[in-house]
């Protein structure tokens, strides 16, 4: 979860004439799969998908990563360029210790990434549905994890299966006391 402080303003009632100050705003961001959800929801598009994203759209997914209730109408023109930086980094951050070696490129047609998609994997993994609360990318580490934890073996080279039998057969023979 990400918070900010949005810094407070100082205007100019023309009925009462005079100067008043609205406080330091503080805001709650989640960039999850909750608040991918949602923007798809609205836009019947994948966020993930291919393609550019027009300034509307991708302020509408700040809006729907907003979990702080109540705010005033006023506060994304409040935004200044270091809030805007930081929802940035917040989003293109790691948020996980974990590490993955390069893994030769799959070839093949590569799937559109929906929040369903994301949905149905966790549902196969037995990932509980609490982490669509997570931060995006340790959710996909998570995933990342269980589909190789839960991947079939790679195949062994042909000389290991055979070293592995020629083991296998001796010490069978050994055991019954047999030559073969």
């Amino acid at each position: 979860m990400l918070t900010i402080t949005i810094p407070g303003v100082e205007f100019y009632d023309e009925i009462t004439e005079k100067f008043s100050t609205v406080g330091d705003l503080v805001v709650q961001l989640e960039h999850s799969l909750i608040s991918l959800s949602k923007w798809e929801s609205k836009h019947e598009k994948a966020f993930l998908g291919p393609g550019e994203k027009t300034t509307e759209e991708v302020l509408d997914y700040v809006k729907m990563m907003i979990v702080t209730p109540n705010l005033p109408p006023d506060t994304f023109s409040r935004f200044t360029q270091d809030t805007i930086t930081q929802i940035n980094d917040y989003i293109e951050s790691k948020q996980s210790a974990t590490t993955f070696r390069d893994l030769p490129a799959q070839r093949g047609r590569s799937e559109v990434i929906s929040s369903e998609l994301i949905y149905f994997w966790m549902t196969s993994f037995n990932i509980p549905f609490a982490c669509e609360t997570w931060h995006l990318s340790r959710l996909f580490a998570l995933i990342r994890i269980a589909n190789i934890k839960n991947g079939k073996n790679k195949k062994m080279p042909i000389n290991e299966v055979a070293a592995q039998q020629r083991s296998l057969n001796e010490q069978r023979k050994a055991a019954l006391g047999t030559s073969g």
